[in-house]
């Protein structure tokens, strides 16, 4: 047995170049300061796995760890599963987002202890993941994405490096027209090749605002409608309702929490393809879970964003399309700035580093098969906090 004797949480900060005064506005000699942690497990057998989050490392998430961690002193790390279960009641109270880093840790450590990669212990069979660019939301200030025919002078260079798909974030100005305009000009630019969505990110601020984008999306041939509602995505009864008026399938679910809430959001027919976040939804447990309901009941499911963790379980799912490289924008070489600049090894989810064949491969190392760079966590690190 491997018990788990420490657990330690790292906070860093670092710094991104050409931002500024958010992640979501590109500005060239701008500065933005960047919190995220890494997770490390170790065992008294003198095992260790680690998770550094992209997306998922909130101060919700840090706070939920916090208060989990403690609560695994002792456990059999290879009791993932019971460890799943029980952070899911213990925590019922909350939305249980803390449960993914711990996870992924877990099944580091146990990659690592039967030198072999996640993908492999979950039974996984590809060795690349074709990718779609899903494009930072569009800005009001000049640099990147600051008007339509932006957003098709990128969906046409991303077409060029060999990617299938491409995802639109609008203004997120809560018009249909503007969303719309971007959608045209786009599929206009790149042609029928090209797989198409757009996501309003819940900003359209009427159903029938939500009707009139669906539509365009059935003219457009999109290939996915994504969170359009200001309901922040969550009512599956208003969700069908929409989709008695288009044709274009629905990826919803990503706001919704809990391995028994996607499941009950599903049958309740609010969406037509599934919605994972492996950072958010209780990791690579809770992703295949969920992957697993899915494919019985016939759904395919899109994972959310990107990370070690997202590459392993999209390697061991059948019922999935895209690896989603976001969020992505012009010039090229701008960085992703869901990617915290800390591996040493040639992991990367940046624009210029997808393959010729629109692919990015699956980490095949031990464990999640990826290497941080310790020296950098520990000179940026903020805080840290042992459980033992």
């Amino acid at each position: 047995m491997s018990i788990i004797k420490r657990i330690t949480v790292q906070t860093y900060t670092y710094q991104l170049d050409d931002f500024g005064p958010t992640i979501a506005i590109y500005q060239k000699g701008g500065s933005l300061d960047l919190t995220k942690f890494v997770v490390t497990i170790e065992t008294d057998d003198g095992l260790s796995g680690a998770y550094a989050p992209h997306f998922g490392a909130t101060l919700q998430a840090l706070a939920q760890i916090k208060s989990m961690a403690p609560g695994l002193i002792g456990q059999n790390a290879e009791h993932r599963e019971q460890i799943f279960e029980r952070l899911k009641i213990n925590f019922r109270h909350f939305d249980k987002v803390g449960i993914a880093a711990l996870d992924a840790a877990l099944w580091d450590l146990a990659g690592k202890k039967y030198s072999t990669s996640v993908a492999q212990l979950l039974g996984g069979s590809r060795q690349r993941l074709p990718v779609y660019a899903s494009t930072m939301p569009g800005q009001n200030t000049p640099g990147s994405l600051d008007s339509i025919e932006r957003y098709a002078d990128f969906a046409e260079d991303c077409k060029s490096r060999g990617i299938s798909g491409f995802k639109i974030h609008g203004f997120h100005d809560g018009n249909p027209k503007t969303e719309i305009g971007i959608m045209t000009a786009v599929r206009k630019r790149v042609g029928d090749e090209m797989r198409l969505m757009t996501d309003p990110a819940s900003s359209l601020g009427s159903f029938m605002a939500a009707v009139e984008v669906g539509r365009a999306c059935d003219d457009l041939a999109f290939f996915w409608y994504e969170d359009p509602y200001r309901d922040a995505s969550s009512s599956a009864v208003a969700h069908r309702r929409l989709r008695d008026f288009i044709k274009t399938p629905m990826l919803i679910s990503e706001h919704i929490r809990g391995f028994e809430q996607k499941a009950d959001f599903v049958l309740a027919g609010g969406t037509d393809i599934m919605h994972i976040d492996p950072e958010l939804d209780g990791g690579i447990t809770g992703t295949m879970k969920l992957a697993h309901f899915c494919d019985a009941i016939g759904m395919e499911v899109q994972l959310h964003t990107t990370g070690p963790i997202h590459r392993h379980c999209m390697a061991a799912i059948i019922n999935t399309h895209f690896y989603e490289l976001g969020l992505v924008r012009p010039p090229q070489g701008a960085w992703n700035a869901f990617e915290p600049p800390i591996y040493t090894d040639d992991y990367s989810d940046q624009l210029d580093d997808v393959g010729e064949d629109g692919c990015v491969p699956v980490p095949d190392g031990p464990g999640l098969g990826v290497t941080y760079d310790w020296d950098k966590i520990n000179r940026w690190e903020t805080a840290r906090e042992v459980y033992e």
